[in-house]
C-alpha cells in the first residue's frame, strides 16, 4: 500500500476540524481532513423538513459571549434569530401534576441560526478543496516516525484502508474518544491517557428530540414552550420553531440515562404522551418527529459516556498539554479549549490555537 505524504492531517470533521481546515486553506500547505462519518459536522446535526432544519445537536449561540462564532457567521453572511421565550412556562412534578409557572429569559440571550447549525458546516465546506475531505475514514492508529506521524485509516488488527504520512497532525476529536479508539505508538503517558479518559464528551450521553407542528398553539395559550419535568422521559423542553413562520417546533432532552433508555419506537411514543400532558392533545400529533441518541453514536460516545453528566465540566487541554511528540500532534476539539469548552465557541478557540502552533 502506498503512503500519501501530507503537510497536515486533521482527524475529525466536526466544527473544530473543519474550522482548522478553513484556516489552513488560506495558507500554502497541503492538508487532509479524515472524517469517520459520511458527513461533516460531528455533533452538529440538522435534519431537514420542508426547508427547515431541526438541530439535534447544538442549536444555540450567544452573540455577547461568542466573538469567534459571530465573526464566522458574519463572514459567511449567515443570519440568526433569538430563541423564543415569551410567555409562561410549564413544570411537571414527579407525580405527573403539571403546573403553569413564570417563564424566564436566558441571560445572555440565546440565538438560533437560520438554516440550522449545519449551515455553518456547509459554508466551511465550500471554502475547503473538495478533495481535501476524506469521508468514511476512521483513524485507528497513529505512529511516530522520527519527525513525522504515520496515520492509518480503518480498523485495528486489519489491513489499513489508507495510510498518510504527515509532518503535523491536528486531533480534532473529543479526548475521551481519542483515548478509547486510537492506538498510539509509542504509548501515550499514563497521566495523559487517564486525563483524556476522565474528560467527558459533551452531549455524548444525551438524546434529543424535535417535534414540528403547523401552528404554535402553545404560544396562543400564552406559553413560551419552555418546560421542565421531574417525571420524564423528557427533562427539559424549549420552543424550537422557525422565526415567525412555519414550521413551529418543540425540542428538548431526554432525562433517562443512556443505559436505561427503551427502544426508540417506544420512547418516541412516551415523549409524545408527555408532550400532550404538558401542552395539550395537539402535541401528540406533530407533522414530523425526529430523535437522536448520541450515546449510540460510536464516532461520538464511548462506554464511559453512558452515565449521565450532571453538570458542565471544566474543560481544558488534557493534562495541561496542547501538543505531544515534540509538537507533531496537536489537540483541538471543544473539550480541549481553555475557554468556552464544550460549546461551539470552544471548538473554534481550540482549532485556532492548534493551527497557530503548527
Amino acid at each position: 500500500m502506498s503512503t500519501q505524504s501530507i503537510d497536515t492531517i486533521i482527524i475529525g470533521g466536526g466544527l473544530s476540524g473543519m474550522y482548522a481546515a478553513y484556516l489552513l486553506s488560506k495558507k500554502n500547505v497541503s492538508f487532509v481532513v479524515l472524517e469517520a462519518r459520511e458527513r461533516v459536522g460531528g455533533r452538529i446535526l440538522s435534519l431537514e423538513d420542508h426547508g427547515f432544519f431541526s438541530d439535534l445537536g447544538p442549536s444555540w449561540y450567544w452573540p455577547e459571549m461568542n466573538p469567534k462564532m459571530m465573526h464566522l457567521i458574519q463572514t459567511f453572511g449567515l443570519k440568526g434569530y433569538r430563541q423564543f421565550e415569551e410567555g409562561m412556562g410549564r413544570f411537571e412534578g414527579p407525580n405527573g401534576v403539571v403546573r403553569t409557572v413564570r417563564g424566564y429569559s436566558t441571560a445572555p440571550a440565546s440565538w438560533r441560526l437560520f438554516g440550522g447549525m449545519t449551515t455553518l458546516m456547509t459554508k466551511l465546506l465550500e471554502h475547503i478543496p473538495k478533495a481535501a475531505v476524506k469521508f468514511n475514514s476512521p483513524v485507528c492508529e497513529i505512529e511516530k516516525k522520527y519527525n513525522s506521524a504515520l496515520i492509518s485509516v480503518g480498523e485495528l488488527e486489519k489491513e489499513p484502508k489508507a495510510q498518510f504520512s504527515a509532518r503535523k497532525v491536528i486531533l480534532a476529536l473529543p479526548p475521551r474518544l481519542v483515548a478509547a479508539s486510537i492506538l498510539f505508538t509509542p504509548d501515550l503517558s499514563t497521566d495523559l491517557t487517564q486525563a483524556m479518559l476522565r474528560m467527558g464528551t459533551w452531549m455524548a450521553g444525551q438524546a434529543k428530540f424535535y417535534a414540528l407542528y403547523e401552528e404554535p398553539y402553545w404560544r396562543q395559550m400564552g406559553l413560551s414552550g419552555q418546560a421542565f419535568s421531574q417525571r420524564g422521559p423528557l427533562g427539559e423542553i424549549h420552543d424550537g420553531s422557525n422565526k415567525d413562520q412555519r414550521p413551529y417546533g418543540l425540542t428538548g432532552f431526554i432525562n433517562i440515562p443512556a443505559t436505561q433508555r427503551m427502544r426508540e419506537h417506544f420512547l418516541s411514543k412516551a415523549i409524545l404522551f408527555q408532550l400532550a400532558a404538558i401542552y395539550g392533545k395537539p402535541a401528540a400529533q406533530p407533522l414530523r418527529f425526529f430523535y437522536q441518541d448520541w450515546a449510540q453514536e460510536k464516532f461520538t460516545a464511548t462506554q464511559f459516556d453512558q452515565p449521565p453528566m450532571r453538570e458542565h465540566p471544566v474543560y481544558q487541554p488534557p493534562a495541561g498539554q496542547t501538543s505531544i511528540w515534540d509538537g507533531i500532534v496537536h489537540f483541538a476539539g471543544s473539550e480541549t479549549a481553555d475557554l468556552h469548552g464544550g460549546y461551539l465557541e470552544g471548538a473554534l478557540v481550540s482549532a485556532e490555537r492548534a493551527v497557530k502552533m503548527l
